[in-house]
């Protein structure tokens, strides 16, 4: 966690292009940087930062979007979650290509499976053979766009931001504040 508060800039900067990314106009909905951005912070940081991700990108686009409701409170508890499992896939897998694309796989199912299947039936009195139907080819659409962002984009974000000291926020490295406290 102590990494975290010492790169909340990072955070915040991948947190926020996502959001834009997710903002471009026709654009399908389920092609997004999301789940490879969550994956590398839940890895480097911790569980708790991977669910603030997860859980605040689907909130806060929700808010933007003005689409706020009910399902908000699913789809991102649903992301939120996946960064607690990320987390703990990762305290065994190495930040490879391949494993981010394999969390990519099975998160995106899960999502899918939790968020796709419930708040159609349940909130818009879709049947559940319809939410089925409807869920296969946006789940392989999901699954095309997870996986590819998380084999080109999550190795990049954890290896070239979040592992790199180059980029430390230099207000909260120790080598700042003793230089600032010397000039004093």
């Amino acid at each position: 966690m102590e990494a975290f508060q010492k790169n909340w800039l990072k955070f915040g900067t991948v947190f926020f292009v996502c959001l834009l990314f997710r903002l471009i106009p026709i654009r399908p909905p389920n092609i997004e940087p999301l789940l490879a951005a969550q994956m590398p912070f839940a890895k480097a940081y911790g569980a708790w930062p991977g669910f603030i991700f997860g859980f605040f990108s689907i909130v806060i686009y929700d808010i933007v979007t003005g689409t706020l409701g009910v399902w908000t409170l699913i789809t991102a508890g649903t992301y939120g979650l996946l960064g607690f499992l990320a987390f703990i896939y990762f305290k065994n897998q190495k930040a490879t290509a391949w494993s981010f694309a394999g969390f990519a796989i099975l998160g995106t199912l899960a999502f899918d499976a939790v968020t796709g299947l419930s708040i159609g039936p349940l909130f818009f009195g879709q049947s559940f053979l319809g939410a089925l139907s409807g869920q296969i080819p946006f789940t392989l659409w999901h699954l095309l766009g997870n996986v590819s962002f998380a084999f080109v984009l999550s190795p990049a974000i954890y290896n070239l931001a979040l592992k790199n000291e180059k980029l430390e926020n230099p207000m909260t490295t120790d080598l700042f504040l003793e230089k600032k406290i010397s000039n004093l």
